[in-house]
């Protein structure tokens, strides 16, 4: 398999008056397209600021991290953008659904958005929908869905532009158990149905467990984990 994430020498760094906080030091990692990995760590360890870098949504302070034909530190905010609206499919511990929309518009406006005529827009966001389960809960606001339902629309939005690569961080955060398995259990088989290199953060064991290859951050750097 050919290797889509290249990540070499990377450090993060912040600086406040009185010292420097390093987060992520001299870290090493390359990702072959249509793997799984997991990131687990302790809360503060940086897997969370690691995975923003590779989104783009947050700046290395040295280092190179290359994610298919994209070298991430040399792209304008336009470029970035873009790079996020077609290259990733992003999905957060908080599901960050437009209110306002039903499910179905929160799906297809990121591909109407870029670009998409609306009515196959819309066709795609069905699809989708139907695939997490929610067939019958598309014209429905948020605020009208379970918390477990919410996160599968989220999943669904995820993967309407037809990205390469997943990156989530903590999905099942906010879930109670029954629907943090479920949600684990849909992300890793969408994933596998549409054929996307998955990067997933979270502290949930389970869930790692689901990954091709496990990684903790210790002490700015990464350590393959049995689990």
């Amino acid at each position: 398999m050919s290797k889509i994430v290249t990540i070499s020498n990377l450090e993060k760094t912040y600086k406040t008056d009185s010292e420097t906080l390093t987060i992520l030091k001299d870290l090493h990692l390359e990702i072959e397209a249509g793997s799984k990995t997991v990131i687990v760590g302790e809360s503060g360890s940086g897997k969370s600021t690691f995975l923003n870098i590779i989104g783009g949504l947050d700046t290395a302070t040295s280092g190179s991290v290359r994610v298919g034909d994209y070298e991430i530190s040399s792209l304008s905010e336009d470029e970035l953008t873009e790079y996020r609206s077609r290259f990733l499919g992003l999905i957060f511990q908080f599901h960050y659904l437009l209110k306002d929309f039903t499910a179905l518009e929160n799906v297809f406006l990121p591909a109407y958005m870029a670009g998409c005529p609306k009515n196959e827009a819309r066709e795609k966001a069905i699809a989708l929908l139907h695939d997490v389960g929610l067939s019958g809960r598309m014209d429905h606001l948020p605020s009208q869905l379970s918390g477990g339902e919410r996160q599968r629309v989220a999943v669904a939005r995820s993967l309407i532009n037809d990205p390469q690569i997943i990156l989530a961080d903590e999905p099942t955060g906010n879930l109670d158990p029954a629907n943090a398995l479920m949600i684990g259990d849909l992300l890793f088989s969408m994933a596998d149905k549409y054929n996307k290199t998955l990067i997933l953060v979270t502290h949930d064991m389970a869930l790692a467990k689901k990954g091709d290859i496990c990684y903790a951050i210790a002490g700015g750097q990464l350590e393959e984990r049995a689990v």
